[in-house]
């Protein structure tokens, strides 16, 4: 029997994501946990055989004025540790980051990135992306790389877009859980957003879903079984 494995969100939006539905269709078990709603994270010794922690529109540099990101970045140092597979997403890389000892900030020349952007394999990504692909993003703030770390996706907006601590643990800045119907609702949402410098418009994002959404969910099936091989 395959290990359930813990899905960890934010106050915004559902829960009708690629990557969840992705893992039900291999078999995992699943179970949610919104600390940012009062749920209180397990023990990092609790039994779950990986973590993915979404992204959401916090900050890690809240984490004083909201203590529950501030658990959560402890946490996922905690688990970071242990060697089991953890897949922190924009926001979940971030905290990612910071829980190893590098800064989050938002971009030097106020940029959001907000679209579909290309990004490019590092020399050491190796099978986590072997070709350069466009990926979706929605976000205004970035990581660095933290010095334990190794850099495996780099872009021309924020360039740290990718990287992995240790066998199994990995932040990635885009967001290939996200399908088009949910790329519509947050267009809808927070659409504005769209007014924000470096965001695509609507009619560019919904035309650029057409040629990249199944690339990259074909990447974010390939990358889970890999991860969880």
């Amino acid at each position: 029997m395959k290990p359930s494995i813990l899905l960890i969100d934010h106050p915004v939006g559902r829960r009708d994501d690629r990557a969840s539905a992705i893992l039900r269709e291999m078999g995992y078990g699943i179970e949610w946990c919104s600390p940012g709603k009062g749920d209180t994270l397990p023990p990092v010794d609790n039994g779950h055989g990986a973590v993915v922690v979404y992204g959401g529109a916090e900050s890690v540099n809240e984490a004083e004025s909201k203590p529950y990101i501030r658990e959560e970045i402890d946490w996922i140092g905690r688990w970071a540790e242990s060697g089991r597979p953890f897949l922190g997403i924009c926001l979940g890389a971030q905290m990612l980051a910071r829980s190893l000892g590098a800064p989050v900030n938002r971009h030097r020349d106020g940029l959001h990135e907000i679209g579909y952007v290309k990004v490019e394999p590092t020399p050491v990504a190796e099978d986590f992306m072997d070709e350069a692909m466009h990926v979706y993003h929605w976000h205004n703030e970035g990581f660095d790389v933290p010095a334990c770390a190794e850099l495996l996706a780099s872009g021309p907006v924020f360039p740290n877009q990718a990287f992995r601590y240790g066998e199994k643990a990995y932040g990635i800045q885009f967001h290939p859980e996200v399908s088009r119907p949910v790329m519509q609702r947050w267009m809808h949402e927070a659409g504005h957003m769209l007014e924000e410098p470096g965001a695509h418009p609507s009619e560019v994002q919904l035309a650029d879903s057409e040629r990249f959404d199944a690339p990259m969910e074909a990447w974010l099936r390939r990358f889970l079984a890999g991860w969880l091989s």
